[in-house]
């Protein structure tokens, strides 16, 4: 099977797999970084954070980014395994690029059933009658980790996009 197109008697160099993966990673990225970086700073700036149903709310919000995030690491992983296997043009598939998306796939399984719902077990107020306190104690260690991980999903998945773009300029030109 060749992942490649054909237009009439002319063959297309890209094959549809390196799209799909620049797709979904440019996609998951750029929502990572306005979620992290616009949507949860305007939150807290607008005082939303302090209240007692930010806990509901925002994993609700994180429920279904990390729904997202899964898709796009099983589209992004499973995209490189059928270019290793099945693409003429395309035989020269990093190793690395398969472990790194192996790697965005772990961190987006630890986000969906590890982080997000041990951060809005901390966070959710139980208790009526006692007004919340700020952050709860195990929060901070809990926003550290995931600042770690962020910093390594958007290095691997920088580095595996970057790959596929100048792997597509030398196979288009």
């Amino acid at each position: 099977m060749d992942a490649g197109f054909k237009v009439g008697s002319a063959e297309l160099k890209l094959p549809i797999w390196q799209t799909v993966i620049m797709f979904a990673l440019g996609f998951w990225l750029s929502s990572s970084l306005i979620l992290d970086f616009v949507i949860m700073p305007a939150l807290s700036t607008a005082g939303m954070m302090s209240q007692e149903s930010f806990a509901t709310a925002g994993y609700s919000i994180f429920w279904i980014f990390n729904r997202v995030e899964l898709l796009c690491a099983t589209v992004v992983l499973s995209s490189l395994l059928v270019l290793r296997g099945t693409s003429n043009f395309y035989r020269h598939v990093r190793r690395w690029s398969i472990l790194l998306s192996v790697l965005l796939l772990a961190i987006a399984l630890i986000y969906t059933y590890v982080m997000t719902p041990q951060m809005s077990a901390l966070a959710i107020q139980l208790n009526l009658w006692q007004p919340s306190t700020g952050m709860p104690a195990g929060m901070t260690q809990m926003h550290e980790q995931y600042w770690a991980l962020e910093a390594i999903k958007l290095i691997a998945g920088a580095t595996i996009l970057g790959w596929c773009y100048n792997d597509s300029r030398n196979l288009t030109a």
